[in-house]
């Protein structure tokens, strides 16, 4: 062994017997290299540091579980650091996976279910203006047709009808007359 994997070592053996200052000058020596790997890793910055503090927090708590004669502390630092941000990505991927899926259901049920309310909204208004429609006579229905279900003016209407202005303006409101006393009841 060379003099920092020698010193490495001795650090790693205080911090089993709960040295804090040889965690410090581990973490000290150690802890850009973490983050390095860590980050080609995960690609996150945030979630690189939080995965480099996890990962002293593991040396902090299984320092005694180091094993000189199995590697290095470099080494046995390191394939902690990568199992951990393995993980993390695993565990970020699936995060997004899961949202994605539910975020997915809920917009196809929402979709779904306000196709299906605003369709039978449509059709319910439909038999109700058709209803309502029946009870004018032919001239007032071809005028409140024209005027509300094509969008012509008072004007258009009247040319299409064939008749004078006055005449046009006197049915849609006489249509309309008709129908308030049916349309204030369907409202309620």
């Amino acid at each position: 062994m060379n003099e920092a994997t020698d010193r490495l070592a001795l650090l790693l053996s205080r911090v089993a017997t709960g040295d804090a200052g040889a965690f410090a000058q581990f973490y000290d020596e150690t802890s850009h290299r973490v983050y390095g790997m860590v980050l080609r890793i995960v690609r996150d910055r945030g979630i690189s540091e939080e995965t480099t503090q996890e990962v002293f927090l593991t040396v902090w708590r299984s320092a005694h579980t180091f094993d000189a004669e199995s590697g290095s502390p470099l080494g046995w630092l390191m394939t902690l650091a990568h199992r951990r941000a393995v993980d993390r990505v695993r565990s970020e991927t699936a995060a997004k996976r899961r949202l994605h899926v539910y975020s997915t259901a809920e917009q196809s049920t929402r979709i779904e279910h306000d196709v299906v309310s605003e369709s039978a909204e449509r059709r319910e208004t439909v038999r109700e203006v058709r209803s309502l429609l029946c009870r004018l006579t032919e001239l007032q229905r071809e005028a409140i047709e024209l005027a509300y279900f094509r969008g012509m003016t008072y004007r258009e209407v009247a040319d299409e009808l064939g008749v004078a202005l006055p005449t046009a303006k006197s049915r849609i409101r006489q249509a309309l007359k008709r129908l308030e006393p049916h349309i204030t009841a369907t409202a309620a």
